[in-house]
């Protein structure tokens, strides 16, 4: 049975300034460890935004267990944007990525632009999303642009 982990993490929520070298090390890890070898996924993960982003993410001890980061409204879309959604392997079917999603929608005051997966759109339409674009290939994968309008 799968460990719940929306009541046994710590919620964590800095800017990249304020990021330790340790949890940036373990934030690009999991994100290597799911999008480019569990998905096959070769991709630029450092593309810049993490230097304006809010980065938030769930703890089991030392063990980040899922991670997205807030980019603000202007940067990437005139819409503020919540990327880099990911969940570890272990945790996947506990809940923590909803919650991991509700924490960083409640940071956003305003509409919020997403380049989902197009696997998971159903999730994000259970968060308020509706799909704006038709499918598009993203590095080999099947996205499509999502959009939470402001007070959804």
């Amino acid at each position: 049975m799968k460990r719940q982990y929306t009541a046994g993490v710590d919620w964590h929520d800095k800017s990249f300034d304020e990021l330790t070298a340790f949890e940036l090390y373990s934030i690009v890890a999991l994100r290597e460890r799911v999008f480019v070898v569990e998905q096959r996924c070769a991709y630029l993960d450092a593309d810049g935004y993490d230097l304006r982003a809010r980065h938030l993410w769930a703890a089991d001890g030392e063990a980040i267990v899922a991670y997205l980061r807030v980019i603000p409204a202007g940067e990437k879309f005139s819409e503020a944007s919540i990327g880099r959604v990911v969940v570890d392997e272990r945790a996947r079917g506990t809940g923590v990525g909803r919650a991991l999603m509700r924490r960083g929608i409640a940071m956003v005051d305003g509409p919020i632009r997403i380049g989902a997966q197009a696997h998971l759109q159903a999730f994000y339409i259970e968060l308020g999303f509706e799909t704006v674009s038709a499918p598009y290939d993203e590095d080999g994968i099947p996205h499509v642009d999502m959009l939470r309008r402001a007070g959804s």
